[in-house]
C-alpha cells in the first residue's frame, strides 16, 4: 500500500475521492463506516446515490463541482437514514483536473463551540448573583424569624423555605461554574431520600395536584452523586412532568428506581469505563415533547412551553455529566407515556 494511501486510511474522518463526474473512486475506512458500505461497493457510485444534502444551495454547489468548499454542520442524509449535521470540506485534487476530495466528520468541533456558548448562557446568573442573593438572604432571615413563633406544620413550612433558600443560593453558585471542567465533588447519597425531598418541594409549590406514584426498589445501595445537584435534577424533572400531565384526564407521575442487572451502561470518563447500574425513571402520562424538538431538548433555549426559558433540561444534562451519570429521554406512544431515565454509579 502506498504511503499516502496508508496515511489517508488512518484518518478518523471520512475521505472520498471523486471523479469529475462526481462518482466515488476511493473511500477510506472511516468513509466505509460512515455510510455502512465497503469501498468495493462504493466505487463507481454517483455521490448523490450515497448521500444527500438538505440545503439546496449546498447540494447544487457540490453537484456542480464548484471547487473548494467548507460547510460546517452541513445537514447530511446518508442513504435512508435521517439527516444529521456533519462538517464537510470539498477540495480540488492537486495534479488531477476536475477530481476532488470530499471529507466528512461528525460536527464535534461545532458542538464543542456551541456547548461553550451554551455554558456561557447558563452562566448568565453570575451577572445577577449579587442582586439575587441579597433578597434570598432576606427571605431566609424572615423564615428564621417566623420559625420562632410557629409550631407543627407551619414550622415545617418555614424549614422548607430555609432549605430552599440554601438550595437556590447553591444553584446560583453552581450555574456560575457550569463552564468549569472541574466537576463538583461526589459522595455517597441516599437516592430515595433525595427523591422524597425533591417530591416535597414540587408538591408544595404545585398549584395543581397530580397523583405521584413511587415504585422503589428498597434494596438499592447508595449512589455516587452530588446531593444538591441530584435533588436539583429531580426537582426539574418532577416539575416538568407535573406541568406536562396536569391537563390529562387522570394526571399521573411515576417515579421508579431499579438496579439494571440485565443492562450494563458505561460512560467513558478520564479514559476509563464507569458502570451505571442504578436507574431512576420519571414517567408521566402527558402528551409528550413536541416531536420537532425531541432531539434537542437537552440544548439550552429549547422549550415547548410558552413561558419556558429552555435552561432546565440543559442544566440537568450538564449536572448529570459532571456526576459521571447519564440521562435519556424516551416516548411510549402506545401507552401515552413520557420517560426520563437517569443512570448513576454505585457508591463504593
Amino acid at each position: 500500500m502506498p504511503e499516502d494511501e496508508r496515511l489517508v486510511g488512518s484518518l478518523p474522518l471520512a475521505v472520498f475521492k471523486l471523479t469529475p463526474e462526481m462518482t466515488i473512486a476511493y473511500a477510506n475506512p472511516a468513509a466505509e463506516n460512515l455510510v455502512g458500505m465497503s469501498e468495493h461497493k462504493l466505487c463507481g457510485l454517483p455521490l448523490r446515490k450515497v448521500m444527500k444534502f438538505t440545503d439546496h444551495d449546498l447540494s447544487n454547489r457540490v453537484a456542480n463541482n464548484e471547487g473548494e468548499l467548507v460547510a460546517p454542520r452541513a445537514s447530511t442524509k446518508i442513504g435512508e437514514g435521517e439527516a444529521r449535521p456533519l462538517d464537510l470540506t470539498l477540495s480540488p485534487l492537486l495534479g488531477e483536473e476536475g477530481w476532488q476530495v470530499l471529507t466528512l466528520s461528525e460536527a464535534a468541533q461545532a458542538n464543542k463551540d456551541r456547548t461553550d456558548t451554551d455554558d456561557s448562557a447558563l452562566r448568565a446568573p453570575a451577572i445577577l448573583s449579587h442582586e439575587i442573593k441579597n433578597p434570598l438572604a432576606a427571605i431566609g432571615g424572615a423564615s428564621q424569624l417566623l420559625s420562632r413563633k410557629l409550631s407543627g406544620k407551619d414550622l415545617d413550612l418555614t424549614k422548607l423555605i430555609a432549605r430552599e433558600v440554601e438550595r437556590i443560593a447553591a444553584l446560583i453558585d453552581r450555574m456560575q461554574s457550569l463552564g468549569s471542567e472541574i466537576p463538583e465533588p461526589v459522595t455517597s447519597c441516599n437516592l430515595h431520600e433525595a427523591i422524597r425531598r425533591a417530591r416535597l418541594v414540587v408538591e408544595t409549590a404545585g398549584a395543581q395536584k397530580v397523583a405521584l406514584i413511587e415504585e422503589f426498589d428498597p434494596s438499592l445501595p447508595p449512589v455516587l452523586a452530588n446531593q444538591d445537584a441530584l435533588e436539583q435534577i429531580l426537582i426539574n424533572l418532577l416539575g416538568n412532568a407535573q406541568q406536562a400531565c396536569v391537563e390529562s384526564e387522570e394526571p399521573r407521575i411515576t417515579i421508579r428506581t431499579r438496579f439494571t442487572s440485565g443492562l450494563k451502561l458505561n460512560v467513558l470518563r478520564l479514559g476509563k469505563a464507569i458502570q451505571l447500574p442504578i436507574e431512576v425513571s420519571v414517567i408521566d402520562n402527558g402528551p409528550g415533547v413536541d416531536p420537532t424538538v425531541r432531539d434537542h431538548i437537552f440544548e439550552p433555549f429549547v422549550s415547548t412551553r410558552r413561558d419556558g426559558q429552555g435552561l432546565g433540561l440543559a442544566l440537568v444534562s450538564k449536572l448529570m455529566r459532571d456526576m459521571n451519570g447519564r440521562i435519556v429521554h424516551d416516548r411510549d406512544e402506545k401507552n401515552n407515556l413520557t420517560m426520563f431515565r437517569l443512570h448513576l454509579p454505585v457508591a463504593t
